[in-house]
């Protein structure tokens, strides 16, 4: 047998990390259900010493009794049904992918099996594939996991074989998922990044919140939203560890999707009633025109749209939210929209843009508070009626957050209420 390779230190937040072995787990659903050792085994055509066996390494590996031993039977205790409700969302979403499997193969049609087949119940086969999907080149799927090549061949193997199509195409550039493979991989992240949940789950159950939260920050939260409330978190819960990720809008979609992000904070977009995401809006906030203080419009009281139709813009990028909203102003007021001398989102950008030239952006005024507030940048005073954006989350629908997840989101929330930035209302939902 060949020897593992030393694990490379996991600094990246996908990195794997030890997750519980999913065969355990489902022995523990088994006997939940049931209430017995020995009508579990029956059900799973296993030894009841098996079993039993089982229960002690999934209890050992959480350092919690899950279940009451009673001469009538096993129930599981608070601690255990907590596991319960993660375990079934696990285990929920490996029977979606099986019974979509089974669908896809013709010779079985939509008589599918129930339960989730073997080839779905090794964690570290279900790891090799997600790593093996994002690497899309086998030896680097290998080195993330610390294992050979071939046996990165072997699991792949195993689960085309399970599934019953190819889930990925090879060539000599690597390996890109089929179509197939791409709806197979969605399934295994959710239902990977659900068991990660699981020790978390039982440390808040015991007073410890931690783990490790990845939020989608908009530019409309990030700016003030988001650090107050990290701030404010990780001074009470300092076990947890936040990550954030800048990417555009539809990259943090595919990830809150796959339960790789625990929420996206920032302007809310309606979703796709098939996309499976949901939106909360906490606030609204209209966008404002700034530069710098000494421009030649700044201190002009009462200025029209028209008076900056011919000034060099900083704007969103086409077809962006935010781009269109400003069009349709300029339009309503019959008048061309501006043409972007610069096109970015980033706002360190914008910002030296601003201090140093005559340059203008449309933005939500907040984004750069700190500035308008230091006397950098003004705000100039021209009127932009319907323009207002939500400002709030969108998450997967259905979707239960770790323990760290909650309090972060509800940190946010917190300062939301507290929040009025520049003076404008903002709308609050309750």
């Amino acid at each position: 047998m060949t020897a593992k390779r030393p694990r490379p230190p996991a600094t990246d937040p996908h990195a794997p990390r030890e997750l519980l072995n999913l065969a355990h787990l489902l022995v523990f659903v088994r006997v939940a259900q049931h209430g017995s050792a020995m009508r579990a085994a029956e059900t799973l055509y296993r030894a009841q010493s098996a079993v039993t066996r089982s229960i002690h390494e999934l209890e050992g590996a959480l350092g919690v009794p899950l279940f009451e031993r009673h001469p009538s039977g096993m129930l599981p205790t608070p601690t255990g049904r907590t596991v319960l409700e993660r375990a079934q969302r696990v285990f929920g979403e490996l029977e979606t992918l099986a019974t979509w499997c089974a669908t896809r193969q013709q010779e079985r049609r939509v008589n599918a099996p129930r339960g989730v087949p073997s080839s779905l119940l090794n964690t570290r086969r279900l790891q090799l594939l997600v790593e093996l999907a994002r690497h899309r080149h086998m030896p680097s799927a290998a080195r993330a996991l610390g294992i050979s090549q071939p046996a990165v061949s072997s699991a792949i193997r195993v689960l085309e074989t399970g599934a019953g199509f190819e889930l990925f195409h090879r060539s000599a550039r690597g390996l890109q998922p089929t179509p197939d493979g791409e709806i197979f991989v969605l399934h295994v992240r959710r239902a990977l990044n659900e068991l990660r949940h699981v020790p978390d789950d039982v440390a808040a159950l015991q007073g410890t919140i931690r783990g490790h939260v990845l939020v989608g920050a908009l530019p409309l939260g990030r700016t003030l939203i988001l650090p107050a409330a990290v701030a404010h978190l990780s001074k009470a819960y300092p076990g947890v560890r936040v990550i954030t990720d800048e990417s555009a809008y539809e990259t943090l979609a595919v990830g809150l999707r796959a339960g790789d992000i625990d929420f996206i904070l920032g302007a809310v977009r309606e979703p796709d009633p098939a996309s499976g995401l949901v939106t909360e809006p906490l606030m609204s906030e209209p966008m404002a025109v700034l530069a710098r203080p000494g421009h030649p419009l700044a201190g002009v009281r009462n200025l029209k749209l028209k008076q900056l139709s011919d000034m060099q813009w900083v704007l969103p990028r086409s077809h962006s939210p935010s781009r269109e909203i400003l069009d349709a102003l300029f339009e309503r007021s019959r008048l061309a929209p501006p043409v972007p001398a610069v096109e970015t989102a980033d706002l360190a950008m914008i910002r030296g843009l601003l201090l140093q030239s005559d340059m203008v952006a449309a933005l939500s005024a907040h984004q750069m508070q700190y500035e308008c507030e230091m006397g950098q940048l003004a705000v100039l005073d021209v009127p932009m009626p319907d323009t207002v954006r939500d400002i709030g989350f969108t998450m997967r629908a259905f979707a239960e957050p770790s323990p760290a997840a909650r309090k972060l989101i509800d940190a946010i929330r917190e300062v939301v209420a507290q929040f009025n930035p520049l003076g404008y209302a903002g709308r609050a939902v309750a």
